[in-house]
């Protein structure tokens, strides 16, 4: 397994890998949602930040959470915001809103990203079961 389950090495959520990985695809939404037509600013650029910003910050706020139970539930939260983003990409995709090809790399991103949160869930889930 990765560096973002190695206990002894995780001082703080930002040392989780998947909250760094979350935090520059935010980097990214932002920038894409930034080419976005104009009169999308209280659109889908606006729902593109909100969704992408989302997922770090459930990361984040379940890891400070008392209980792996609850860092899971946030974890979900995550997957769910990551699942609502990736359907305003495909949405500005489908529109012809902005860049086909950066819309996919963000949703390449979000793919990833999505692997790495379940699999940190398992893990956790895993670590409780023993």
């Amino acid at each position: 397994m990765g560096s973002e389950f190695s206990v002894s090495e995780v001082r703080s959520y930002r040392d989780l890998k998947v909250w760094q990985d979350a935090m520059t695809l935010v980097e990214g939404c932002y920038r894409f949602a930034k080419g976005l037509p104009k009169e999308e600013t209280y659109g889908l650029s606006s729902q593109i930040r909100r969704a992408s910003v989302s997922v770090p910050a459930n990361i984040a706020e379940g890891y400070g959470r008392d209980s792996s139970g609850s860092y899971v539930s946030f974890l979900k939260i995550a997957q769910g915001s990551l699942k609502e983003l990736e359907t305003h990409l495909i949405l500005t995709q489908r529109l012809e809103l902005g860049s086909f090809e950066n819309a996919n790399q963000l949703l390449s991103h979000a793919d990833s990203l999505g692997r790495m949160l379940r699999a940190l869930m398992r893990r956790i889930e895993e670590s409780v079961e023993r």
